[in-house]
């Protein structure tokens, strides 16, 4: 019975998302384009504002459930399986440690060319979380590579 209910509330869950997307998408991409901005002549989509908080509401959601199942997978791994839970709270900090690292490897010389809205943003705190979400999705790229293809040969080798 719960089962069946997690799933109805998944399955509405996900459609309702992906039927907001796709209205914001295609207004976005098929809703008009306003008067080009600066000197550059650039296209100005009508509805790009709709389509940055929508992304935005996005991450927040994906961000704080991700953080909401972590804890309660954690406290409920720990109370049964108090090894697996610290082995999941190393990797936690594995990938904390992974974000201080990237963040201090990043560059913070003050990029040349950009428009006076975007100047605000061109300070060395942004350029540094820029770079450090760039060398972690690297990094976490690579690591998922290597893990599919040990996976792939730890199967074989099995057989």
């Amino acid at each position: 019975m719960a089962v069946t209910k997690i799933r109805k509330i998944s399955s509405w869950t996900l459609l309702v998302i992906t039927i907001i997307s796709l209205t914001i998408f295609a207004l976005f991409f098929f809703g008009g384009v306003g008067e080009p901005l600066g000197v550059d002549q650039f296209k100005n989509p009508n509805y790009t504002g709709a389509m940055l908080i929508w992304s935005y509401i996005l991450l927040v959601l994906c961000a704080v459930s991700m953080l909401l199942f972590g804890i309660t997978q954690f406290f409920n791994k720990f109370m049964t399986n108090p090894k697996g839970a610290i082995v999941s709270l190393v990797i936690f900090l594995g990938f904390a440690i992974l974000l201080v690292i990237a963040y201090a490897a990043g560059d913070a010389t003050p990029l040349g060319g950009i428009n006076d809205d975007s100047q605000k943003f061109n300070v060395e705190v942004w350029l540094k979380i820029t770079d450090m979400w760039l060398y972690a999705m690297y990094i976490l790229l690579v690591l998922a590579v290597f893990a599919i293809i040990w996976g792939s040969v730890k199967t074989i080798l099995k057989k």
